[in-house]
């Protein structure tokens, strides 16, 4: 075993835990909570099965906008990965997409459990007007950002740093925030998005360095 898969995280317990739709449905806890949001499509629900080591437990779909609840994955009893709506589906019916807006903001301004978000971003395109508008909202309450630069494998490895920087200058990246390419064929990332992680939910518990 090479020295980088001795220090992959190995998870072994996980399971859905929540389904919700308001605050009602939320887990009662206290547990540590990522928050995972992109736009539909954009490889959210594979992120979370990569991350977890399991091939379908988050439930990934070829049609954008099938994540309509927010759902809440207990992972080794330790933290919540939250699986938001996706967010700028043209397709979606006008009041169905505001729905799903309320719903997103209701959970982001008025969960103390919350430490992170990981916004995701397909690395291939630049951000769209959706996910700069998300960025912004996120900055203006304060939010620490992770960005996940999905789907690094549909690139060549000479086009990756490029694209990163594409993405970088479309959000207007701060100096505080992480950007890690990500691809849940390869598991490229998948460690460096751990490591942000378990600081992340360890600030939370007021655990410094671990």
């Amino acid at each position: 075993m090479s020295e980088k898969e001795k220090k992959s995280v190995i998870i072994n317990n996980v399971e859905l835990e929540a389904v919700a739709v308001a605050p009602a449905g939320y887990p009662g806890s206290g547990l540590p909570e990522i928050a995972f949001v992109g736009r539909s499509n954009v490889g959210k629900s594979s992120l979370i099965n990569t991350m977890i080591n399991r091939k379908a437990l988050a439930r990934t779909s070829q049609t954008p906008g099938k994540t309509r609840t927010i759902n809440f994955y207990n992972v080794e009893s330790d933290m919540y990965f939250v699986d938001l709506p996706g967010y700028g589906y043209a397709k979606a019916p006008k009041s169905e997409s505001q729905k799903w807006g309320q719903m997103i903001e209701k959970y982001l301004l008025n969960r103390p459990t919350l430490c992170a978000i990981i916004l995701l971003i397909d690395i291939r395109h630049e951000p769209s007007k959706h996910d700069v508008q998300m960025y912004e909202w996120l900055k203006h309450y304060g939010y620490d950002i992770i960005i996940a630069a999905t789907k690094q494998d549909k690139l060549a490895k000479n086009k990756v740093k490029p694209s990163v920087s594409v993405i970088a200058k479309g959000l207007g990246l701060k100096a505080d925030d992480v950007l890690i390419p990500f691809s849940s064929e390869t598991k490229e990332g998948r460690d460096a998005l751990w490591e942000v992680v378990k600081a992340k939910a360890n600030r939370l518990r007021g655990i410094e360095g671990e």
